[in-house]
């Protein structure tokens, strides 16, 4: 016989009752819980053996995590995308890529974005310490991300997903008010031309973003090098990037 599937409550009556029942079920939890510690701790014999594997677990678990980076940076290490291979990608790929990219260049990066991401697709942390949080636009060559974007990745970059450097990657260009704007909120912009390097190997994405020093946590979103910010004369009336 097929047991029924879990659903969620259907009204009031059923939420009260199923708030009932996770109440008793956690008050079990934590009383197995207090039980158990305070049998690990009157005795000494019970409890060493107890703080030894946990030390040995999280040794493993650390080592694990670094072996595994340093794997996929392995892996990823002789990864060289060109413009017309990235411009060909769907946006799903095209934030896998910059996720590979990353990982490339040494940086613990995974994928996040999906309907709801909050101004985020890949966010990573680098051997010095930083947060990376990118938000990638893939678009024809012919459309300019807008200064929204900017906005939106200023507004949750810090707050919700704790970044040190916020970036916005494109396969296409910004509006003179997108640089603006990433001018004022210190955020990062890689373009067409910084696409092109970053990706075909020419400079990791620490060079590009200037990240040559450690950390200092006092430093949040580091001012943006101009080196990223190209000032031009373009029109503000462009086709709008595609998501």
């Amino acid at each position: 016989m097929r047991l029924s599937r879990p659903r969620m409550p259907a009204n009031s009556m059923e939420w009260c009752a199923a708030a009932v029942v996770a109440v008793v079920a956690g008050s079990f939890v934590v009383r197995g819980i207090q039980t158990a510690v305070d049998l690990i701790l009157s005795r000494w014999y019970i409890g060493v053996p107890v703080g030894l594997c946990a030390l040995v677990a999280i040794t493993v678990w650390a080592w694990w995590g670094v072996t595994a980076l340093r794997r996929r940076a392995d892996r990823l290490r002789g990864v060289r995308l060109t413009l017309s291979t990235l411009d060909a990608m769907s946006p799903i790929a095209f934030e896998w890529a910059v996720r590979d990219l990353m990982v490339r260049d040494g940086i613990a990066a995974r994928h996040v974005g999906q309907r709801g991401d909050k101004a985020a697709d890949v966010i990573g942390r680098d051997l010095s310490g930083y947060v990376i949080v990118a938000q990638c636009k893939h678009t024809t060559t012919a459309a300019k991300v807008g200064a929204r974007v900017i906005y939106e990745v200023n507004g949750t970059a810090h707050p919700v997903h704790k970044a040190d450097v916020a970036v916005v990657v494109t396969n296409g260009s910004f509006t003179r008010d997108a640089r603006r704007s990433a001018d004022d909120f210190q955020i990062h912009l890689i373009g067409r031309e910084e696409l092109h390097r970053w990706a075909g190997g020419a400079v990791s994405l620490q060079g590009l973003l200037r990240l040559t020093t450690p950390l200092r946590r006092w430093r949040r979103l580091r001012r943006t090098p101009s080196l990223l910010i190209r000032h031009g004369s373009t029109p503000e009336r462009t086709p709008r990037a595609q998501r």
